[in-house]
């Protein structure tokens, strides 16, 4: 899942990114409004957790803009201003869902995976081929029966893998999806994460490389 998180608070933007990563999910930030829209529309996003107050360009014109662009993700509004009026006016606005700050953390998270299975079609709730089972709920992998441990990377690069339900996916795709723009387009993190997928899954191996072209598994 790759999410935009768009807040003009640098401390809590950035910390919010950081929680989300240790949660497996692919951060980008933005602190202004402009900002936001010029990521959004050069980058898919499975979800914008959308700060309302913002510099620049406001909220909820950030909000009309990508709604009216159909960009696909789904938009989480995060604010201050959390009374019933304000939350209607936001959700009015074409907003997923509303989250009134202060938060619990781990409510944020339960709304952005909700709202990114949302954004993404309709999928089994456990993912299944060649004797691999992945749960992504409850966050398990096993082969044959026997449990697989993957590192979060890990796991979000096999889920990709079972999503394409036989296709190819491309090393971008997984760096889009399992990374953010922190990381070097150029890196061969993705190659050396296949190897290691490779290694845990165990023989027969499972994971075939397209020369030029991508992954399938």
């Amino acid at each position: 899942m790759r999410v935009l998180v768009v807040e003009d608070e640098g401390l809590l933007a950035d910390t919010i990114a950081a929680g989300l990563r240790e949660e497996a999910i692919a951060v980008d930030v933005a602190y202004d409004g402009a900002a936001a829209l010029e990521r959004t529309s050069y980058v898919d996003y499975d979800v914008v957790v959308l700060d309302r107050d913002l510099p620049e360009v406001h909220g909820d014109e950030v909000c009309r803009r990508l709604v009216a662009d159909r960009t696909g993700g789904r938009i989480l509004m995060l604010t201050a201003a959390g009374d019933v009026d304000e939350r209607v006016d936001g959700l009015s606005l074409g907003a997923d869902d509303y989250l009134a700050k202060p938060f619990v953390f781990t409510e944020l998270v339960a709304r952005v995976r909700a709202l990114g299975r949302r954004s993404a079609p309709p999928l089994p709730p456990v993912l299944e081929r060649a004797g691999i089972r992945l749960d992504p709920r409850r966050r398990t992998v096993s082969r044959d029966g026997l449990e697989v441990t993957l590192t979060k990377k890990e796991f979000t690069v096999l889920e990709e893998l079972l999503r394409a339900d036989g296709g190819v996916v491309s090393a971008e795709h997984l760096l889009d999806k399992a990374w953010d723009e922190n990381i070097d387009p150029f890196s061969n993190i993705v190659r050396v994460t296949m190897a290691t997928l490779r290694r845990k899954l165990g023989a027969p191996p499972v994971i075939e490389t397209i020369t030029g072209v991508g992954y399938r598994l």
